[in-house]
């Protein structure tokens, strides 16, 4: 989709749909929305003072022009309480707009700054709201449908309409939406790819483009080089399967100083069989799904050298299958990660602890001053938190409130774990240093605090997004299926930390 902002009258640009803002609990039409009424020969306000238009947040009336405007149509999109609103409710509003809209053939767009000069959001936050809802909220994998009659219908253009004087603003903002949401859909089509097109050799080949694409350095490591840098947690898991196992790493230099401000490292499970410890078979489809920390690093690599933030940031993926065969690794072997500490293996269904052990001591050999991982770790922490929070875990609470601040900013909810030292009881082994499992009491925070053992003593923050990577039904711009959670708060986090 073309997205475009000009300096016009919103009354007079052609376009299918115009659409423009109004409030719960606000009878005096102003602004954009009072001049298309008086073109329309006030066909809005008597909606309104009629109650058919509420302006309740996400409600869409489309009122057709009748030839009163070069416009088609007049989409009128509620945005709630004018005290309550928030540039995330602008994202979602615009998304359930123009997905209704897709829904009616229509192909170009047209829009005022919606909600601009509200709680101080200015125009830019509002274009930026506007370019990733209309971007978000249109996603949709259908890469392997042929049938014809499912084809989708294309909304081609949105126009970004406004005064010359905040033109730059507002093309600014769109600009930045626009990065940040391709971001995510690209982050969207890696996890929704099943595992047999998104293999860790295709997850390798995807950095590389990236890379090309984006300026990026790459290096992939080969099992091999693993071997020699002792990377035992990973080869474990990677024994069953018959895809050679890959270490991305993608890094962007926006600083000339040597230090690696931040690393993100993502779980890059392309397929979960659970191993030996073998999952259930309802369901396990979703397993293609396992890949989406490994998939929100990378797209949010993309985003941040295209932003060109003055820091230094490296993204980690250590990639594999998990499957069982007679190579596979089992219940009670014992592994050595790249740290030396060596690990009783309990469960080979906690897989994702093991390979992030190896990831974190790969980002610390590296020296980075901030880790952040994002991994579908846990059922446990669905269970505690379902799909609308991400569960944050954390050994600095100076970077924890920077992770939580930017997933504010993105509007992805992130809800801080504890992380009391009386958890660590659980994960003892009598074999080795540590097992990979402390059971079913407190899960999430357990597998946590595996991690945290291969941290150490760098500031690190593990985002479990087991709950929140996938959704089974539409919800303002998120829709079936990956979500693509915490590409935007890493976006958001490595923008902040450049300030």
């Amino acid at each position: 989709m073309e997205i475009r902002v000009i300096a016009d009258d919103i009354t007079k640009v052609k376009a299918d749909a115009v659409i423009v803002n109004h409030f719960e609990g606000v009878d005096k039409l102003d602004g954009d929305i009072s001049a298309v009424d008086k073109a329309l020969g006030g066909a809005i306000s008597q909606l309104v003072s009629q109650g058919e238009i509420k302006g309740k947040l996400n409600e869409v009336t489309i009122v057709h022009s009748l030839g009163k405007l070069p416009a088609d149509r007049v989409v009128v999109a509620g945005l709630g309480k004018p005290a309550d609103l928030t540039v995330n409710k602008i994202r979602g509003a615009v998304a359930e707009t123009c997905r209704q809209l897709r829904q009616k053939g229509v192909a170009t767009i047209a829009t005022s700054p919606l909600g601009a000069g509200i709680n101080n959001i200015s125009p830019e936050s509002s274009a930026q709201a506007i370019a990733e809802g209309a971007l978000l909220g249109l996603y949709a994998f259908r890469k392997h449908i042929t049938r014809e009659e499912n084809k989708f219908g294309e909304i081609k253009q949105l126009l970004i309409v406004g005064s010359a004087r905040i033109k730059s603003a507002l093309e600014g903002g769109s600009h930045k939406g626009r990065v940040i949401a391709e971001a995510t859909n690209l982050a969207r089509d890696m996890i929704n790819e099943p595992a047999n097109f998104m293999t860790p050799t295709d997850m390798a080949e995807m950095a590389k483009k990236l890379a090309e694409a984006h300026g990026l350095e790459v290096s992939i490591l080969d099992k091999e080089q693993m071997v020699e840098l002792g990377m035992g947690a990973l080869l474990g898991v990677a024994r069953g399967s018959q895809q050679p196992p890959k270490f991305i790493i993608l890094n962007y230099r926006g600083s000339d100083s040597a230090e690696l401000n931040i690393a993100l490292v993502g779980k890059g499970i392309t397929f979960d069989s659970g191993g030996i410890s073998l999952k259930p078979a309802e369901k396990m489809e979703e397993m293609k799904g396992d890949k989406a920390g490994g998939a929100a690093v990378m797209a949010a690599m993309s985003a941040i050298a295209q932003l060109k933030p003055k820091i230094n940031v490296t993204a980690i993926v250590p990639a594999t299958e998990n499957l069982p065969d007679g190579n596979a690794y089992k219940p009670g072997d014992i592994l050595k990660a790249m740290s030396g500490k060596t690990i009783e293996v309990v469960s080979t269904d906690a897989e994702g602890r093991l390979i992030l052990a190896d990831a974190l001591g790969y980002a610390r050999k590296l020296g980075a001053k901030f880790i952040v991982d994002v991994a579908t770790l846990t059922g446990a922490c669905r269970v505690a938190l379902g799909d609308i929070c991400t569960g944050a875990f954390a050994n600095n609470q100076d970077l924890a409130n920077r992770v939580l601040s930017a997933g504010n900013e993105a509007g992805e909810y992130i809800w801080q774990m504890p992380m009391f030292d009386e958890y660590k009881e659980q994960n003892k082994s009598d074999v080795a240093d540590i097992k990979n499992t402390g059971g079913r009491w407190g899960g999430a925070i357990t597998a946590a605090k595996f991690l945290a053992e291969f941290a150490e003593d760098t500031p690190w923050v593990h985002l479990d997004i087991a709950g929140t990577s996938m959704t089974e039904k539409e919800r303002t711009y998120t829709v079936k299926g990956a979500t693509g959670v915490a590409v935007r708060t890493l976006i958001n986090l490595a923008l902040s930390l450049a300030q």
